[in-house]
């Protein structure tokens, strides 16, 4: 495959008709841009089609500019998360992408995407009615933690939060959401 193709290909699935694609492969902006619309596009149907989702991203991540590649998935995971009814949807349908990855050159960014992929599952077993181990908690990136802290309702997860979340800021969005005065 091409660069070419693969974008061709992710604009005629997304539907997306007003971006060039000879301008999109000549300008990684115009791309980087691009694949955000798609992720848009794919993340808003009404349906999962794990083998389409994952034939995207396997698209997108042949892209040269990794850090474009990683930025696009990344929206994909959330964006998914986002909608996911529950940690088992959310795990089967990740499962499916996660080998995907393995097409990114940088450590770093496979492990990005990894415990965002990870952090979600969190997230979404907390809102299923799970209280995390302090364990759990601690293996959490500080992006959810925060996250965990501002939108959760669980005086216990607010309580855990408020004691052992990384960083102060955390810690006090959890205590004043719930109700704990700092010591």
């Amino acid at each position: 495959m091409t660069l070419r193709s693969d974008v061709a290909g992710l604009l005629a699935e997304a539907g997306i008709r007003d971006v060039d694609v000879d301008d999109a492969v000549a300008d990684e902006h115009v791309r980087s841009s691009a694949y955000q619309r798609v992720v848009s596009v794919i993340a808003d149907s009404r349906s999962r089609d794990q083998d389409r989702d994952r034939a995207i991203v396997a698209a997108i991540l042949r892209e040269p500019n990794e850090p474009a590649s990683k930025t696009a998935v990344v929206a994909l995971v959330d964006r998914i998360a986002m909608k996911a009814t529950g940690p088992a949807e959310f795990r089967q349908w990740s499962a499916g992408l996660l080998p995907e990855t393995d097409r990114l050159k940088a450590e770093g960014n496979r492990e990005f995407i990894r415990r965002r992929v990870h952090d979600w599952l969190l997230y979404l077993s907390i809102e299923n009615g799970h209280v995390p181990t302090p364990a759990e908690l601690a293996e959490a990136t500080n992006w959810m933690q925060r996250l965990l802290a501002e939108r959760v309702t669980s005086p216990e997860v607010l309580a855990l939060l408020a004691e052992s979340a990384h960083t102060r800021k955390t810690r006090n969005v959890a205590g004043n959401r719930a109700g704990i005065r700092p010591r």
